[in-house]
This record gives structure tokens, C-alpha cells and sequence, in this order.
């Protein structure tokens, strides 16, 4: 069997065989020697290979690991009530989280190999949105390559979850501290503070902004991953069928998140064929609230999103979509509250239905920006150059897709794209494990993440090193 030492302990605790004192070494030979004067008959290598620096750190990483899993169901369902998750979303989250880290715990040491910590603690400001996924699969990466981990929670929700899980890895003995407060308060000293060894950040090109201001001078080390308008292009394009299977699947957590994809930019010889795939397909997105059940035996309800946020984010976005048409944006489709599953009397105030525009105005943010929300908006062009340029609208964006049935076509457009990822026809994401994510542009600021890149951005290596990402002096992918 695979153990760590505690585990192994806890298993012959748990069949009444003693466990003799343990005695350390890096020898066979004596391993065979003190095998021989305990007089058993079996005996448990306990290699700690789930990282951190020294034995203490990677048992207590392995145990918080444990005790995710063990609390798995209520953590999900923290963010289920906390940020209006469905189940099967936030399910997602917390696995996402737990496998994540775990891949990084069984292949930590070659990462590690010529590397040290940074010199002080790493620092996380993180939106609500994917608290498991997101910030506490980054902090608990951060503390295996030993370092020192703060985290601020939201101040729009997502902070009972994050507390229960940032309290199991501290009873753990994993160094992570969580502190509280609005970013006014906060964001100056877990930004600019000389003792912070390097900042990552989660979040809008605004604040994303400030922050890159407040650092710039300072020489310190920093992962800024800021929206974009991520595009879906359409062009010479034939497979309507996969294409209506991906659009509920868009629309997955309300389009809350930094790779949603809510601009779609269509052949205009192709827009008919684009409808009459597209709304079928978004007349089924289902929506309501994420505990809705007649009886509290029942199933929780299968939904593609609940409530946005905070209720004056949905007001912000539906005077968006009023203003935009008002100004001369076509509405193609609305959703309707009656096909919604609600609690009786319950307050709906924070729930957008999805909505599609064609031409948002140019004046409109719905033009320009990420709504962060259930829109969908349609631009037509007639030439390729009109192609790239729509799917460029926002200088950069972390994913896009060009769907067209030319493997040339693509090869020879996709390049053209201002996207860290590019799928053929498919939707791109973060990536888990070993898939790398960054961004170019106004998109991302500083070192890219993903497999090894994540610990090289939060660890020192040899003078001089350059590493990976998107920076003033230079790009590196790799």
C-alpha cells in the first residue's frame, strides 16, 4: 500500500497492532537493522512525498487533503447557499480543488528540485466566485513549495466556505491565514507591504489595474489574472448539432467567471443556420434556485445557474441590457421568470434570465467588457480582417474559439487570435494539473500558472531566471 505515515499509523491503530517507536533512516541496511530489533513482522516506509519543505509541512498537507475530502459534501453545499452555486457546480469546485492539489502533492519534489521558497509569504486577493477551485487550490500549491500563504475572503460572499477550509489546513499545520475586510483596507498592505514575497490576484481589469500600479517599482514577484471579452467565431462553419450541445454548457454558473464565453461573432451568410441552432439550445438553459424541492427528500434540482451574486449586480446588468437597446441593440431572445424553479415567495431580486443581443452599440459596456452575467451578445461580419478584429474587441482575452470546418482555416486564423487558449470549435478553460494558463495583453500581468509553472512563480531558482509570463520586458510562454 501508498501511505503517509499517519495514515499508516491510523490503520494499525484501528486493528489493535502496536506502533513501536518510529526510528528514521536513508539506509537499507540499517532499515534490515532496525526491522530486526523491533522483532515485527512488517514494516511501514514512510516517505513523505506529499511536499512541503520537511516532513511536518507535507504530513500536514496529506491530512488537510483528507479532511477536504471528508467535508466534501459541506463545503459544497456552503457554496450552494453562500453564492447561489448549483449542486452539481459546486460539487465540481471542491473536487477541482482537492484533485488539483493532490496531483501537485505526488509530483511536488522534481518541482522543488534547485528551488527555494520565496522570501516572504505569498499573497492571495481572489474573487467570490470559485473559492474551492480557484483560491484554496492556489494557497495550499503556494504552502507545498513552502511558503508562507495569506488569503483575504470576498467581501461578496463565498466566506464560510473558505473559512471552514482554510481552518481545516491551519489545524493541519498548514501555514495559511485568513484575513477579512474591504480591499480599501486591505489591499495596501497584502499588496505593497515590503514583507510580501509575491502577490496573485483574481479579478476585474479595474481592480487588477490598481494593483499592478501599486507594485510597479517594487520588484516584486506577481500573477495577475484579469477578464477579458472572451469570443466564440463562427465561420465556414457546418456543425450545428455539436454546436447547440455546448450552449447550455455556456451558460453554466450564470456566465460568472473569467473564461465564459458571452460574445459570439458569426459569418453573416451564416446567421440563420446560427439561430436556428442557438435558440433551441438557450430556451433550455435552466435556471431557478439551487435548493428549490418539494420535499426536503428530493433530489437537489439539476440547474445551469441561480441567482447572480448580489441583487445590485443584476440590476446593473438588466439596465445594461436596457441601455443597449435603447441605443440601438437588437433583442433576439429573453428569458422568462415563469420557466424558472423558485421557492414559493421567494425574493428574485438577484436573478437575471438569459438574455441575447445582436449589435450592442459601441457606447454599450456590452460592447467592449465581460457583463459577467447570463448576456450573450452577436456580431456580424462579412470578411475575415472583420473576423479578427471582432474577436480582438478587448485587447486580449484568456480563451476564444474559432469554430470553422477547415483545419487550415483555423490554422492559419487561430494565430491572429489575442487568446492564451484558442479551441477548434470547442470551449477552452483554466486547465487543470499540468495544463497551463495565462493570458497577454491587459488580460494577465506577470507569471503564468499551471503544472510546474505555478511553482517556479512562487519559488526562487537560479540568478538571473526569467520566468514564464506576460511581463513589460518580455513574453515567455515557456
Amino acid at each position: 500500500m501508498d501511505l503517509s505515515e499517519h495514515q499508516a499509523r491510523q490503520l494499525f491503530e484501528e486493528y489493535g497492532i502496536p506502533v513501536p517507536r518510529a526510528e528514521v533512516t536513508d539506509s537499507p541496511k540499517e532499515a534490515r537493522e532496525i526491522a530486526r530489533r523491533l522483532g515485527g513482522r512488517a514494516v511501514v516506509k514512510a516517505q513523505v512525498k506529499t511536499g512541503g519543505r520537511g516532513k511536518a509541512g507535507g504530513v500536514g498537507l496529506a491530512a488537510t487533503l483528507d479532511a477536504l475530502t471528508a467535508h466534501r459534501d459541506l463545503l459544497a453545499l456552503l457554496l450552494v447557499w453562500e453564492i447561489g452555486k448549483p449542486w452539481r457546480l459546486a460539487v465540481a469546485d471542491v473536487d477541482r480543488a482537492i484533485d488539483g492539489v493532490r496531483w501537485y502533492a505526488d509530483g511536488i519534489e522534481p518541482m522543488l528540485s534547485g528551488r527555494t521558497p520565496l522570501d516572504g509569504p505569498v499573497s492571495n486577493i481572489a474573487g467570490w466566485n470559485y473559492p474551492m477551485s480557484v483560491l484554496v487550490h492556489a494557497a495550499l500549491v503556494q504552502a507545498l513549495a513552502g511558503n508562507a500563504v495569506i488569503a483575504k475572503t470576498s467581501t461578496d460572499g463565498g466566506v464560510a466556505c473558505l473559512t471552514l477550509a482554510m481552518a481545516l489546513a491551519a489545524r493541519e499545520g498548514v501555514p495559511v491565514t485568513l484575513v477579512g475586510g474591504s480591499g480599501r483596507e486591505l489591499n495596501q498592505a497584502l499588496v505593497r507591504a515590503p514583507e510580501i514575497g509575491c502577490v496573485s490576484f483574481v479579478g476585474g481589469r479595474d481592480t487588477g489595474a490598481d494593483v499592478a500600479t501599486a507594485i510597479v517599482g517594487l520588484g516584486k514577484r506577481h500573477i495577475l489574472e484579469q477578464e477579458g471579452l472572451n469570443t466564440w467565431g463562427i465561420w465556414d462553419f457546418s456543425g450545428w448539432d455539436r454546436f447547440a450541445a455546448v450552449i447550455p454548457k455556456l451558460f453554466d454558473y450564470g456566465k460568472q467567471r473569467c473564461t465564459a464565453y458571452p460574445r459570439f461573432v458569426v459569418q453573416r451568410s451564416l446567421f440563420d443556420a446560427f439561430l436556428d441552432a442557438y435558440l433551441p439550445a438557450v430556451r433550455a438553459v435552466r435556471v431557478g434556485h439551487p435548493l428549490a424541492v418539494a420535499d426536503p427528500a428530493d433530489p437537489l434540482p439539476e440547474l445551469d445557474f441561480g441567482p447572480l451574486i448580489n441583487a445590485a449586480k443584476a440590476k446593473e446588468l438588466t439596465d445594461q441590457v436596457a441601455e443597449a437597446v435603447d441605443r440601438g441593440a437588437v433583442p433576439l431572445y429573453r428569458g422568462c421568470p415563469d420557466d424558472a424553479r423558485f421557492l414559493p415567495g421567494q425574493d428574485t431580486s438577484a436573478y437575471v434570465h438569459p438574455v441575447t443581443l445582436l449589435n450592442p452599440p459601441p457606447s454599450s459596456p456590452l460592447h467592449h467588457a465581460e457583463p459577467f452575467g447570463p448576456v450573450d451578445t452577436i456580431v456580424l461580419v462579412d470578411t475575415e480582417a472583420e473576423l479578427l478584429a471582432a474577436m480582438n474587441a478587448s485587447n486580449s482575452a484568456l480563451v476564444a474559439t474559432l469554430a470553422t470546418d477547415g483545419r487550415a482555416t483555423y490554422d492559419r486564423l487561430a494565430p491572429q487570435i489575442r487568446a492564451f487558449k484558442t479551441g477548434h470549435g470547442v470551449p477552452r478553460s483554466r486547465g487543470d494539473r499540468a495544463e497551463l494558463f495565462g493570458g497577454f495583453g491587459a488580460s494577465w500581468r506577470g507569471a503564468f500558472v499551471g503544472g510546474d509553472l505555478l511553482v517556479r512563480a512562487v519559488t526562487q531558482g537560479p540568478a538571473g531566471e526569467r520566468l514564464s509570463g506576460n511581463f513589460p520586458e518580455y513574453q515567455l510562454t515557456r
